[in-house]
């Protein structure tokens, strides 16, 4: 056999190797000639663009690319005649459907026997997921930049209304601990559910839990999932009134007891509302002046009006010797990510349930 069939058939097994590689890519490989018309098409391409080879080759590359960016060929045709290489760059082409997909491109020279270029060879990879997670990185990096200063504002708030309200520095330390403890509770059951929102009931189990007295407590009300927002405000107002209640009220002795319900109305304008009562009553102490309307804690403002107002709803709290009742009203709008279920919870002596 001849020097030259040698050749030829080592020519012919080089391209059908190619020819394999081509159409087993999972990029799409697109060879064009130098006014744009397209002259090979592997299967990765009819995957990505829509288009069969049949329907691809001797049409113009121009029909994948969207009306604003058709200039970009111009550059790339410009740019293979001068012999250059189109480096990796990120841009956007149209499927048959006419959907827009997020592509990679690179483009190089295609020369003939005797080094002319004739053409142009253009690989297209699918960035779409790339895309579509850095889309959602930035999303949730504005997210989280949103909820930290938002915990920046609660704990700075904190800071200076129980700094007004404490009578010496060790006072104030403890406080303040317990305060950011119970937002840390709060985050912790939002972190768990990977800010999908919190269940009612497991937040005020989660918030009551370190006083005690889990059969003295008394729960009812539908099952719901509380966005984050209701979750860190409801949770501060449940801190708050528990702490008050293990002092002063229903859970500091054996005789007390709590009774919190929610349920969901109406308002008077008719729209879906959100009502929660909490209610205790206990044996009145000696010299007990709870019924004073001029005391203003850090716990009656987040109860009269930091809890209700960050839900844009409304809440009163009455006090009496030997009996506490706060009720707050607001949108279900601003409380409920999804409503789980209807059914109410069974009334249970106790938060272990």
């Amino acid at each position: 056999m001849s020097d030259v069939e040698d050749k030829g058939r080592l020519g012919a097994s080089a391209d059908a190797r190619l020819a394999a590689i081509v159409d087993s890519s999972f990029d799409a490989i697109i060879s064009k000639d130098l006014t744009s018309v397209i002259t090979s098409w592997n299967l990765a391409a009819e995957r990505m663009f829509g288009y069969s080879p049949e329907e691809a080759v001797g049409q113009s590359i121009l029909m994948l690319i969207p009306d604003h960016l058709k200039g970009e060929e111009t550059e790339i045709i410009s740019r293979v005649r001068s012999g250059d290489r189109v480096a990796s760059y990120e841009t956007t082409r149209r499927r048959k459907d006419g959907s827009l997909i997020a592509v990679s491109l690179t483009v190089s020279p295609v020369r003939n026997g005797v080094g002319e270029i004739i053409g142009a060879s253009q690989i297209a990879r699918d960035i779409s997921a790339a895309k579509e997670s850095e889309r959602r990185i930035r999303l949730l990096m504005r997210e989280v930049n949103h909820r930290v200063k938002n915990q920046f504002a609660v704990i700075l708030s904190m800071v200076r209304e129980t700094s007004k309200r404490s009578s010496d520095p060790q006072e104030f330390e403890e406080l303040i601990r317990a305060r950011i403890m119970a937002l840390s509770r709060s985050h912790d059951l939002l972190v768990t559910s990977e800010w999908a929102g919190a269940s009612l009931f497991d937040l005020i189990q989660e918030h009551l839990k370190p006083f005690g007295r889990e059969e003295q407590i008394l729960l009812s009300g539908p099952v719901l999932t509380l966005q984050s927002n209701a979750v860190q405000n409801l949770g501060m107002a449940f801190h708050e009134l528990g702490t008050n209640s293990s002092k002063y009220g229903a859970l500091s002795s054996d005789a007390g007891g709590v009774e919190i319900t929610w349920t969901i109305g109406s308002s008077a304008l008719g729209e879906r509302e959100f009502q929660l009562t909490w209610e205790e009553t206990s044996k009145p102490r000696p010299g007990d002046r709870r019924d004073e309307t001029t005391r203003k804690g850090f716990g009656t403002v987040v109860l009269q009006r930091v809890a209700p107002q960050s839900l844009g709803g409304s809440a009163v709290l009455e006090r009496s010797p030997g009996h506490l009742k706060w009720r707050l009203s607001a949108p279900l709008a601003s409380i409920i990510v999804a409503q789980a279920g209807t059914e109410p919870i069974a009334d249970a002596a106790g938060l272990g349930i």
